[in-house]
């Protein structure tokens, strides 16, 4: 018997669309009012940020790099000493800095101030609320920043969980000061023996909430252009090694809790031994890049630009380094 031939089937297989490789796509997205850098510590955030600065102070009418790290690097990597006022830039017309601590203490918030001047009541009820603290520090940052009229403010952003936390506190305080202004509404006469017991007055009361309404407004608004990709986006940064990799997945997940756009990943310290002559442990090392390499493709290439910076001989610090390696986000890095 003639043995039957078996039939080959072929099926199509998506091919993956890789999208560019830099930063193009925000530099030209000319609507983008906050952009986020950050990941894990150590991997390059602080200079990925200035140097995305310093392309877009090319093409945008002024621009706010603002560091929200506790440890600021900000001065170290531009070589130039700034505070918690926008400071510009030496060698730029149009390029601020500036760093602040979002963990103020409450002797530094000016809105807790303000409301415990009019009600001592209302301000210790507010600062019963967990978290409450940092979160009003990030509001009073978002009102500075909102007040200064920039184009495009860029936060250089302390390590990931620091990040999140920061990132929930427009959430925290909506509720919070929802919560409280309900409870006053609900109990109206409560709240009024309760500030009588204290001394204070009815107009203190309501100067006190009206303070608490107007950054209610304002948190409102911050919370719907963190959510509006049009207005803000995230740029991950990380290095090719597991730990960092991982981080860099569980930020994009978070992220998508928040609804804050995220669609660049800026991957740092990328080795390219030479061959001439051979370094074994170049070789070795970049063997081990590779793998995490080609997992990052793997996962994001379909949804992301991904950017590859070199590891460099030399460390990137004061605006001529910082220009240089700048232009690596825009024209892709090619060692050849």
């Amino acid at each position: 018997k003639k043995k039957k031939k078996k039939k080959l089937y072929f099926i199509k297989m998506a091919v993956p669309t890789t999208l560019h490789s830099s930063l193009i796509n925000l530099i030209e997205q000319n609507s983008l009012k906050w952009i986020f850098v950050g990941g894990k510590g150590g991997v390059g955030k602080t200079t990925t940020s200035s140097c995305l600065a310093i392309e877009l102070a090319k093409v945008r009418e002024n621009v706010l790099i603002i560091s929200t790290d506790p440890a600021h690097n900000l001065s170290d990597a531009f070589d130039q000493r700034f505070n918690k006022q926008p400071t510009l830039v030496n060698g730029f017309k149009n390029l601020y800095a500036m760093e602040v601590d979002p963990q103020a203490s409450f002797e530094e918030n000016e809105m807790l101030r303000q409301i415990g001047a009019d009600n001592q009541f209302l301000q210790d009820l507010t600062m019963s609320l967990p978290g409450i603290d940092e979160a009003m520090s990030f509001a009073e940052v978002m009102k500075l920043v909102k007040s200064l009229q920039f184009s495009t403010i860029v936060f250089d952003t302390a390590p990931t969980g620091h990040t999140l936390r920061f990132l929930s506190f427009p959430s925290l305080l909506d509720k919070a000061f929802g919560k409280l202004l309900e409870f006053k509404s609900k109990f109206s006469g409560i709240f009024s023996q309760m500030s009588g017991l204290f001394g204070l007055k009815q107009d203190s009361n309501e100067n006190a909430l009206e303070k608490m309404e107007q950054m209610k407004t304002l948190i409102e608004e911050v919370n719907r252009q963190f959510s509006n990709p049009d207005l803000t986006t995230f740029v991950c940064v990380c290095i090719p090694e597991f730990l960092s990799v991982y981080e860099t997945e569980r930020l994009i997940q978070e992220l998508a809790k928040f609804n804050i756009d995220t669609h660049n990943i800026v991957v740092n310290q990328v080795l390219y031994p030479e061959e001439d002559p051979p370094c074994k442990l170049c070789i070795a090392r970049s063997a081990m890049q590779n793998k995490y390499l080609a997992q990052i493709n793997e996962l994001y290439q379909e949804d992301f630009h991904i950017i590859r910076l070199p590891l460099l001989y030399e460390e990137v610090r004061g605006v001529i380094s910082l220009q240089n390696l700048s232009k690596m986000l825009i024209n892709p890095y090619n060692p050849k």
